[in-house]
């Protein structure tokens, strides 16, 4: 069902024609150690907004971006994952989740980009396969990683993933960096994995993994409460429906394989988004409640909190994802974000007019490799620069 693909502070002084959030003159960067840091992102956020997003010229609206996103054929990077490495990570006693992994030949050599799919999704959401191919391509290791019981590991683990279980991601970069060796690693995801990945940082801040250089979000759910809003008007009914079959679905396979922790009795009277995650996402979580659970899992609280360079992307005509959101001054004014907010893309759609050069059609796939290729090259630069010191 197309239904399933299924976003004041100094920056926020105009809107250009590119979508993005911008100033009149640069950011002044804090004179702290971080100030030079801040003027190479800045750098980094120029080269970026050269390339502004253009909608397919059929796909105009929110709801048009997103449904062709999900429909747009690509056999070419489904042909490539079927030789991706499935490897599982044991994020806590008892509970391991499933990553499909490919490899540059020399591993450690190589900057290595963590893909997490949205709510329902899996390894396979075909937005994480096109950012992992073309990270790939680009000289990355990849991988896709499935959340908890997602791509058919309910076998995995006895309990259900949510949007605050930042835990999980956190355990699988640092057994990147312990077992692997790995030391350029990339967080990023798209919907309620871009949610995860912003809360992780900004619950982590400065005690991140050093190894863990850069941060990215696509359509990121920053607000949750306002997003299980958004969700219930009745132009996004289609995608409320389809969210709630799969969600059901997967609750009544929980049931069968861990019949005692589960009571499905009330999930035939759930009719909303918030109403499953006050029944069960939130207990399951151990919130106090529904309200406890979006206040505390929602990234927006922590974003003021991130201190690596991150990348936002949300459209302003998100179905369900209210703008609104992305203009609050504890994103706009953190000097670690860049947030590109163009008017047209949708819901993780961002369906190219045309290919750019090399380009394929789907430009936050493109801008998030990008974002990462630049962060990294900006990095070796210190270190060679640093070492002739």
């Amino acid at each position: 069902m197309a239904a399933s693909i299924l976003r004041r502070g100094p920056r926020l002084k105009a809107m250009n024609q590119a979508g993005t959030l911008s100033t009149a003159t640069d950011i002044q960067t804090p004179p702290d150690a971080h100030s030079e840091a801040h003027s190479r992102l800045r750098e980094i956020e120029h080269t970026l907004k050269q390339k502004p997003f253009q909608p397919h010229s059929l796909f105009t609206n929110g709801h048009a971006q997103t449904i062709a996103a999900f429909a747009w054929p690509r056999r070419r990077i489904l042909r490539a994952a079927r030789q991706d490495e499935a490897r599982t990570f044991e994020v806590e006693p008892g509970v391991r989740v499933l990553a499909h992994c490919r490899w540059q030949i020399d591993r450690r050599a190589h900057p290595t980009l963590i893909a997490v799919h949205g709510l329902e999704g899996s390894s396979e959401s075909r937005h994480v396969l096109g950012t992992a191919h073309k990270a790939f391509d680009a000289g990355f290791n990849t991988l896709r990683l499935n959340l908890r019981t997602c791509g058919d590991t309910q076998h995995l683990t006895p309990t259900l993933y949510h949007s605050g279980m930042t835990c999980d991601l956190l355990a699988v970069v640092r057994e990147l960096i312990a077992k692997d060796g790995l030391t350029d690693i990339f967080l990023g995801g798209y919907s309620l994995g871009g949610n995860m990945s912003l809360k992780l940082a900004g619950d982590e801040g400065e005690r991140l993994p050093r190894e863990l250089r850069a941060v990215f979000a696509v359509s990121p759910p920053i607000d949750l409460a306002a997003c299980a809003e958004a969700i219930r008007w009745r132009a996004n009914w289609i995608y409320q429906y389809d969210f709630l079959r799969r969600l059901r679905r997967r609750l009544r396979i929980a049931h069968k394989l861990y019949p005692d922790r589960y009571d499905l009795r009330a999930l035939h009277t759930v009719r909303t988004i918030r109403e499953f995650d006050a029944r069960f996402t939130a207990p399951a979580g151990g919130y106090r409640d529904v309200d406890d659970y979006y206040a505390r899992a929602s990234a927006l609280s922590r974003i003021t909190d991130i201190h690596r360079p991150t990348l936002v992307i949300h459209a302003q005509d998100d179905p369900f994802v209210p703008f609104a959101s992305f203009r609050d001054p504890r994103l706009t004014i953190n000097p670690f974000v860049i947030l590109l907010t163009p008017p047209h893309g949708g819901h993780v759609g961002f369906v190219a007019a045309d290919a750019n050069g090399q380009e394929d059609r789907f430009w936050a796939e493109n801008r998030v490799v990008e974002f990462c290729q630049l962060v990294f090259e900006r990095n070796r630069r210190q270190k060679t620069e640093s070492s002739r010191q």
